[in-house]
């Protein structure tokens, strides 16, 4: 006996949609090109694992210039996986199959210059004027200028400035200036008898500073991380 044939299966084609990427060259093409080598050196794997299909409906291209564009991309590691675009298809050995009636979605752009971080805004640098004395208890903060006292500073009273600090009485509380880290600023009084003075990071005490220049007008200020005091007179 003889078995019969098993029926033998028939090849199946299945329908199936995937999303692709369509890379459109424009004229010129040596602008074109530079513009996509600058944006694959800063993303290199832009185009890595991505199908991509080619519109040369900008190009009208020949089977010569084809082949070159292709050969261009491909030393690129750019893979066209189909080409559209073209009211004569170019159909030959090596190239990707030519495909039609493709369904436009969203666009994505590549800028061509890289986008520059913005600036950020400076803060805004501000003064501050006392028409009288500032009295004990009080205190005075103003990190983003300079602080002018018209009278004196009370014992137990205190300023801190992002700036400097100018008394056109007497100083006797605490005054800190150069408190936005600013070594620059400096202190200026016309009597000095202060408790407590700091620029930027550095702080002095009364019993750090003597007395040889206790009631006179003084300046103080930083200089090569040491605070120095000179009389104004």
């Amino acid at each position: 006996m003889t078995s019969a044939p098993t029926p033998r299966r028939s090849v199946e084609l299945r329908g199936r949609a995937f999303k692709a990427l369509v890379l459109a060259p424009e004229t010129p093409l040596p602008d074109w090109f530079a513009d996509l080598d600058e944006a694959l050196k800063r993303s290199p794997t832009l185009f890595d694992g991505r199908a991509l299909i080619l519109d040369v409906a900008a190009l009208a291209p020949d089977a010569h210039g084809l082949d070159t564009l292709l050969s261009d991309l491909g030393s690129r590691r750019i893979r066209i996986l189909g080409i559209e675009g073209s009211e004569l298809p170019l159909v030959g050995p090596g190239r990707p199959p030519w495909l039609s009636a493709g369904r436009p979605v969203s666009t994505i752009e590549i800028p061509t210059v890289p986008a520059e971080p913005p600036t950020p805004p400076e803060p805004a640098t501000t003064s501050l004027t006392i028409e009288g004395s500032v009295r004990s208890g009080q205190s005075i903060v103003h990190p983003t200028g300079d602080v002018t006292v018209m009278g004196s500073v009370s014992s137990g009273a205190e300023i801190l400035a992002g700036g400097s600090i100018h008394v056109y009485g007497a100083l006797r509380g605490r005054a800190i200036a150069g408190a936005a880290r600013n070594p620059r600023a400096r202190i200026c009084c016309r009597k000095f008898e202060p408790e407590l003075l700091g620029i930027d990071r550095l702080v002095r005490t009364a019993e750090d500073m003597g007395t040889h220049l206790r009631g006179q007008a003084v300046q103080i200020w930083l200089d090569g991380g040491a605070i120095k005091f000179a009389s104004l007179d």
